[in-house]
């Protein structure tokens, strides 16, 4: 891979003090190990019953998963009491395809449910996702706030304060599409024009909406998963105490999201912490200047003309 990586454009993060360096591979932008992660993932063989939850990071991946495990084992476990997420990080519930192919491939039966989760690309999944007719979630999120969360993400996966990690530089880059698995609008739209040609097997999901009316999306979320909620279920507060238990207030305050380490892969690993933020909308306005809010709108409108997707 040593070859592989000496062909390939790189970029290293001027506001990062030299601590992040990316690598562009198949189009998309991502750490060293990027491209390993891609061809070992191409192993996965997925089954037609398969669910894969997809998104760009900081979209709200970890909601999407906790509240899909949370649907899809209401039957076996209570949201207040028993669920697994009680006690387990969300990303250990639901494992990354790219992070967690050999184990994945070589024990297929400890996958207690037919759920995973990727970041990669619509345009790098295995060839047997895209053959299989398996179910695709993606969530995705207004793309100021997901640039200031990735930006604090990234500062503190290099132990960087605020002072010595400037947000502009942070900002240019990702309006260049530098950013883990960017541009953030590409990965969008990869999937989004896959979603038009086979509309049976996608759900979008927009981040701001299922703040917004968390009820109807997670109701509208369970009856793509192959679950509706029944009206007694709902009668007794089923669908409430799972929105409750995935929650950012009640996930966030939970020990294990406060203390513990993820591992991402064999070398490094991510505090639990990282992943628990604000989860606000409009947090980009305590970052931004006019100037980059015209410029970052007038991006994603160039990008995102004629698709009918709101980025801003």
């Amino acid at each position: 891979m040593e070859g592989l990586y000496k062909t390939l454009p790189q970029h290293t993060y001027s506001w990062s003090q030299g601590r992040a360096t990316f690598y562009k591979y198949q189009g998309f932008w991502n750490v060293q190990n990027f491209p390993e992660k891609t061809i070992l993932a191409q192993s996965y063989q997925a089954q037609p019953s398969d669910i894969l939850l997809c998104s760009c990071p900081k979209t709200g991946t970890t909601w999407l998963k906790a509240l899909s495990f949370a649907i899809l084992t209401r039957e076996k476990f209570h949201a207040s009491t028993t669920s697994p997420l009680l006690t387990t990080l969300p990303h250990d519930c639901v494992l990354f395809l790219e992070n967690h192919s050999a184990k994945i491939k070589e024990n297929p039966s400890d996958l207690d449910l037919p759920l995973l989760a990727t970041h990669l690309p619509y345009s790098s999944l295995p060839k047997s996702v895209i053959a299989s007719n398996c179910k695709i979630v993606y969530i995705y999120r207004n793309i100021k706030d997901v640039l200031v969360s990735y930006y604090h993400f990234v500062r503190e996966l290099v132990n960087l304060s605020v002072e010595d990690a400037p947000f502009e530089g942070a900002f240019d880059d990702f309006c260049q599409g530098i950013s883990s698995f960017g541009p953030y609008w590409d990965h969008i739209l990869e999937y989004w024009k896959a979603s038009q040609e086979r509309p049976d097997r996608f759900l979008f999901l927009k981040y701001e909406d299922l703040k917004k009316d968390a009820s109807c999306n997670v109701k509208q979320l369970a009856e793509f998963l192959g679950c509706p909620f029944s009206v007694e279920e709902e009668k007794t507060g089923v669908l409430e105490n799972i929105i409750n238990l995935c929650s950012f207030d009640s996930l966030s305050n939970l020990e294990v999201n406060k203390s513990g380490t993820y591992q991402a892969d064999e070398v490094s690993g991510v505090e639990h912490r990282l992943f628990f933020r604000k989860a606000t909308d409009g947090d980009w306005e305590n970052y931004f200047t006019d100037e980059m809010k015209e410029k970052i709108d007038k991006l994603i409108d160039e990008k995102m003309s004629g698709t009918g997707l709101v980025l801003k």
